[in-house]
């Protein structure tokens, strides 16, 4: 189903209007399908989108030089990993990795396509300043006609992320940026890739988890009107939300039943019936993660909930491999590994137990950007 591309019509200007929802698109069967695809049961999304100053950082933190031979190297053993495909059915690329190409001569996208795992794209360009200190704006609508190339080069979904802090400021901001999620999603889908819509609740601050939900309630309202109103294609989208947490700095902690319950409440009155929401991990622990996802199936879901974890996937793996090629084969055992207890959890059928003494460590980073 990842096969040779198709040549997609010209994207239509981020604020030209949208089509009319009877008249059916150019890709529409494709874009349903992928999305079903990236939704199989007891998978997940791999994200590796992180910008080449964020994986430099990354890097860094094992001792590792920020070039563009080690994050090739870094990526290669991520997206090779024997059995990767068993829990993994799309991988979130940043722009340099979709065009670049393994150590044996084969694309990356080939490398993915044969395993069953979809090629994603990240599109956006990054945060800036929005009104206040503590509120971005998603850059990318202007450029993002080329959404068009990535399709060509292999690409099938694509990722786009949209902030709001808790507290941050009325509507309008959230209004702002369910706008722009809405555009982004039409313009992606008008060009062949399902759109990963991430409207993310940010961990920063001493926020409850009721102060999260008042947030997020408000947030995904708008966010699902606009695109409503920009004419997108619900039964090819993803979701990317955050869970419903405390603040980072919140005194008062949830357990995984009570964060499973509050997001679930959060997401039945309003996510329409899109093929999957696949949650972030918004730097929580590899374990917390885990357990939280768990416990959201351990009933009935109207959704197929699962990951798009790129943190909760990779922290063990960078601190296994250190930069040295004789780690590869433990740090790929340790990919699988966490691949494999998210898949678990996306089934219910999480055993914490297993799991070794590094998976509670936190990850959160202060006005984390990537």
């Amino acid at each position: 189903m990842f096969g040779k591309a198709v040549t997609a019509r010209p994207a239509c200007a981020p604020c030209a209007p949208a089509p009319s929802p009877c008249a059916p698109g150019k890709f529409d069967e494709e874009l349903i399908k992928t999305a079903k695809h990236i939704a199989s049961p007891g998978k997940g999304i791999l994200a590796m989108d992180e910008s080449n100053a964020t994986c430099g950082k990354r890097l860094d933190s094992i001792g590792v030089g920020n070039t563009e031979e080690n994050r090739r190297t870094y990526r290669e053993l991520l997206l090779t990993a024997p059995g990767l495909g068993n829990y993994i059915s799309g991988a979130i690329l940043f722009e340099e990795t979709l065009y670049q190409k393994a150590s044996n001569g084969k694309s990356f996208v080939d490398v993915m396509r044969s395993t069953g795992i979809a090629p994603g794209i990240k599109v956006d360009k990054g945060l800036v300043p929005c009104g206040t200190a503590t509120t971005s704006w998603c850059t990318g609508l202007d450029g993002l006609a080329g959404a068009a190339e990535y399709y060509k080069q292999g690409a099938r979904f694509a990722k786009w992320r949209s902030t709001v802090a808790v507290g941050a400021g009325p509507s309008i901001i959230h209004a702002r940026h369910a706008y722009g999620l809405a555009r982004y999603a039409a313009i992606c889908q008008d060009n062949g890739l399902v759109p990963i819509v991430k409207p993310e609740i940010l961990l920063d601050g001493d926020h409850t988890i009721d102060e999260t939900l008042d947030v997020a309630k408000a947030t995904w309202a708008e966010t699902f009107k606009y695109m409503a109103d920009n004419k997108v294609m619900f039964e090819g989208i993803l979701l990317k939300p955050s869970m419903v947490t405390p603040g980072a700095e919140c005194k008062v902690r949830a357990d995984p039943q009570t964060v499973a319950s509050y997001t679930l409440g959060l997401s039945q009155p309003r996510a329409p019936p899109v093929p999957g929401i696949m949650f972030l991990s918004g730097g929580q622990s590899e374990l917390e993660a885990s357990l939280n996802l768990n416990a959201m199936n351990q009933s009935p879901n109207p959704w197929h909930v699962s990951f798009s974890y790129a943190r909760a996937l990779q922290n063990t793996v960078l601190k296994t491999w250190k930069g040295e090629p004789g780690n590869v084969k433990a740090a790929q055992e340790a990919l699988i590994v966490r691949a494999a207890a998210n898949s678990a959890a996306q089934m219910g059928k999480y055993d914490p137990a297993k799991e070794a003494e590094s998976a509670k460590a936190g990850m959160f980073e202060k006005g984390y950007v990537y």
